[in-house]
């Protein structure tokens, strides 16, 4: 298609480019040959007979009022008139080309001569100069057409090659892209399209293909490790359950019926427990934070410590209007699963810190306990990771809550770390404060 438009434009191009020659050639010729005639009037002796042109290719004849040659050029010698008719009339000065059968055209200048000169030399009769040239062979062969076509089908086919390069090196890319595109399937995420340099179109594709093909990965990856997880975890305690119901119903009279649906409970509220806390893991993780509200980290603080009335008492430090955007019900979560976790590992005291630190909130839960191991510091945050202290002393927990609670954090663009600390285990969670938050918060005010 494109090279058929291409050598329709061209051939409208060419056909104005032979009208433009053509007339431009002719134009010339008329001007050459007017001087000619005009010359040749303007050399005419006494006795009317003009001198021979200076140039032997010229065609030159002298007619009278009846189209009869009087004398001529050598070259225009023994031929016939070059036009006809005798140019009569008002205009005395005129162009034409004439095309005897046969033989090449004649570009000419016919001039009448004046009638003071006629009146002179032939009694008033009119007469006229004939001055014309043989059209060139440029003109004549048809070799001007012929050039323009050949040049027409040249240019056609440079332009269909440049187009099919242009195009074809435009396409790569793409064409790059949806070959890789066809390599990617659900059990192999790894691979990503070719991302080509510079800011088109094509190029902001294959960066948003990739950043979709990063979110995707990263979606399954925590599918099948949800899923993995949640078996894991599961498997034990469904087996455990099994086998109890099987021996119930092979040993019917040494069998506690009461004992065994008791049992059975508790199995199914652990195994309720593990999937409600995995439900709320991945939705924390996947789910966008919708229209976020500010929250008071201080304030959110102190009304988490007031509720934990059991156990080791929490004190609260924090600084005023330590505000963050964010969910109030997660990052009020954070807090409850922090307290806990340091309440069942203190000795006597957990202290609650909220302040600010440059653009982020900083909320520090110091426990007097044992401490956590460096090098069980990440560990601690793996889903159904549990210590041998923590399960000893929680052996119903799930080992979810500190996994959920780094989740959180990072939904909200911040980190939660087990830092270095004395004595016991130092949680510091860090979120942004909303911008211009931190300049305005002014000089810290610490309260109780």
């Amino acid at each position: 298609m494109s090279a058929v438009l291409s050598l329709l434009v061209l051939t409208v191009i060419g056909f104005g480019l032979d009208l433009t020659v053509r007339n431009r050639i002719h134009s010339h010729l008329f001007i050459d040959t007017q001087r000619v005639a005009t010359d040749w009037i303007a050399s005419m002796g006494p006795n009317g007979v003009p001198e021979p042109p200076a140039a032997h290719e010229d065609l030159v004849q002298l007619v009278d009022s009846r189209n009869r040659v009087i004398t001529a050029s050598r070259a225009a010698s023994g031929r016939a008139p070059l036009t006809s008719p005798f140019p009569d009339g008002e205009d005395g000065l005129q162009y034409r080309i004439d095309c005897p059968d046969g033989d090449r055209c004649v570009v000419l200048t016919a001039v009448r001569v004046l009638p003071v000169q006629s009146r002179l030399f032939w009694n008033g009769e009119p007469h006229a100069v004939y001055a014309g040239r043989p059209e060139p062979g440029l003109l004549a062969t048809h070799r001007l057409e012929l050039f323009i076509a050949i040049g027409v089908l040249l240019m056609t086919a440079g332009w269909t090659w440049a187009s099919w390069c242009v195009t074809g090196r435009t396409l790569r890319p793409v064409r790059e892209i949806r070959e890789r595109v066809t390599e990617i399937s659900v059990r192999d995420l790894s691979l990503r399209v070719p991302q080509p340099h510079g800011r088109d179109e094509i190029a902001e594709l294959a960066r948003a293909s990739n950043s979709f093909l990063d979110r995707l990965d990263t979606s399954v990856r925590q599918q099948r490790h949800f899923a993995s997880m949640v078996s894991h975890e599961l498997r034990t305690p469904l087996a455990g359950l099994r086998t109890q119901l099987e021996e119930a119903l092979l040993y019917r009279e040494e069998t506690d019926p009461y004992e065994t649906i008791s049992t059975a409970v508790r199995t199914t509220e652990r195994c309720q427990a593990i999937i409600d806390e995995m439900l709320t893991v991945a939705r924390v993780r996947t789910a966008a934070t919708h229209q976020p509200e500010p929250v008071n980290l201080g304030t959110l603080a102190r009304e988490e410590a007031a509720a934990r009335t059991d156990g080791v008492p929490v004190h609260v430090e924090a600084e005023d209007e330590v505000i963050v955007l964010g969910n109030r019900v997660q990052l009020c979560s954070v807090l409850t699963n922090l307290l806990v976790n340091a309440q069942r590992h203190a000795c006597g005291r957990v202290d609650v810190m909220v302040r600010r630190d440059g653009d982020e909130a900083v909320v520090t839960v110091l426990d007097d306990g044992d401490g956590i191991a460096p090098e069980d510091r990440e560990r601690v945050f793996e889903p159904f990771v549990r210590l041998k202290d923590g399960r000893r002393r929680d052996p119903k927990g799930t080992g979810l809550g500190l996994a959920l609670c780094r989740v959180t954090a990072d939904a909200h663009h911040g980190t939660l770390r087990v830092e270095d600390s004395p004595r016991g285990a130092r949680f510091v969670m860090r979120l942004p404060l909303p911008a211009g938050a931190a300049a305005a918060g002014g000089a810290p005010q610490l309260s109780r």
